[in-house]
């Protein structure tokens, strides 16, 4: 359900919010999480575009999590990362194209109920929530 680049993504924010008032660089980052710098880069840039994350070059720069983004759904970060589509995702468990209430398939009814709880949990936790 969420890609390992999401997850990379959830520690990047979840240590800048650990350590949010003081800019830190990538490489401080990608010791701290385990994440491949170059990897880390292009996930940085992702966040730094969806405006959550701030980025700062030269001496004394770094990175930090914007003030604003603290309160945004952690929805929002797999929207940045993944696309729209990663958070919308109603697809069928058993990947059948019509399945619905009238055809549902064998897990239907359960399989509802787990996309219910996936989307609850990712509109009401909220990016200062990763550092927990």
């Amino acid at each position: 359900m969420i890609s390992r680049t999401a997850k990379y993504a959830f520690n990047i924010l979840g240590y800048l919010v650990k350590t949010r008032g003081s800019k830190t660089s990538g490489e401080q980052i990608a010791q701290e999480t385990g994440i491949p710098a170059n990897y880390l880069s292009k996930i940085l840039n992702q966040l730094r575009k969806g405006g959550l994350v701030r980025a700062e070059k030269g001496w004394g720069g770094g990175f930090e999590v914007r003030q604003d983004a603290l309160d945004r759904p952690i929805r929002d970060v797999l929207a940045i990362i993944d696309g729209v589509e990663s958070v919308d995702n109603n697809e069928c468990v058993f990947g059948l194209a019509a399945c619905d209430e009238e055809n549902p398939c064998p897990l239907h009814t359960d399989w509802e109920r787990v996309l219910s709880a996936y989307d609850d949990m990712l509109t009401s936790r909220k990016v200062i929530d990763l550092s927990a």
